[in-house]
């Protein structure tokens, strides 16, 4: 049997969103979980009876301790800035990038990626309202050093007169909830043999989070499992051929016209 190349039928690309409401459902979707992370910051007290908890039920479960991973950081200056600098400049950028790339080369795959990470939010949003908790960098308990204050550079000022940002909102880790998104939106958008590494995004997320001590293990166990719940509820795009992109078909043979006969 003879075969011939010819455009798959769902070359097409789909429709993307329109850009103006995209651009303001982001936006008014970040500055929504801005806001609501402020609701908690009052809640110092609670916080540090939570982390108490987190680090005691990490012991006893006998997770790795997270001095273990920040022992290799001060080892010298530059490992231990690459990583707080690591901290301070990928979350956003990356995860920005992740969704501008999808919109502009996969339509199909940014709206389920920009569903699931929504979702994963602001699962993440109602655990930090209802459980307040002061990272391991503030407890003293934990004997981790704070690396952004002491080496720099840091993202937080004072928990008493920073108004930005809620530092008891460590549970879960959308560092690396969305590090994770990142590298599972990549591997199911895209086909090539290397994009296994996207992998080592959330992997190098996970050990600067903790080596940091801006997180406890149990804030990227949980951000995993809450992501995890969000896959299995948002389903991705069925796959479509890149662009460009040319399948085989079998060649129809002639039709046989019998006359006569």
């Amino acid at each position: 049997m003879n075969a011939r190349t010819e455009p798959a039928e769902g070359d097409a690309a789909p429709a993307r969103p329109p850009l103006l409401r995209e651009f303001l459902l982001v936006a008014g979707l970040f500055l929504l979980y801005k806001s609501g992370r402020l609701l908690a910051t009052d809640h110092t007290r609670e916080a540090f009876r939570n982390a108490h908890r987190v680090w005691d039920l990490e012991r006893a479960v006998r997770l790795p301790g997270e001095g273990a991973v920040q022992s290799l950081l001060l080892h010298g200056d530059v490992p231990v800035q690459a990583a707080n600098t690591y901290y301070a400049t990928v979350h956003f950028p990356a995860t920005a990038a992740f969704l501008v790339w999808l919109y502009l080369r996969r339509p199909a795959h940014y709206v389920w990626a920009r569903r699931v990470l929504a979702a994963l939010t602001a699962a993440a949003l109602v655990l930090h309202l209802a459980f307040p908790l002061a990272p391991p960098r503030m407890l003293a308990a934990t004997g981790l050093v704070d690396t952004g204050r002491v080496y720099g550079p840091s993202v937080y000022g004072s928990p008493q007169t920073d108004q930005l940002s809620n530092q008891f909102a460590a549970m879960p880790s959308l560092h690396f909830g969305w590090a994770l998104m990142v590298a599972v939106g990549l591997l199911v958008a895209t086909r090539s043999h290397w994009r296994w590494l996207w992998l080592l995004h959330p992997l190098l997320t996970l050990l600067v989070i903790v080596g940091t001590a801006n997180h406890y293990w149990l804030d990227s166990i949980l951000a995993a499992a809450l992501l995890g719940g969000a896959l299995t509820v948002i389903r991705p795009a069925a796959r479509t051929a890149a662009p460009g992109a040319r399948v085989v078909v079998p060649a129809q043979r002639p039709a046989l016209v019998e006359a006569g006969r």
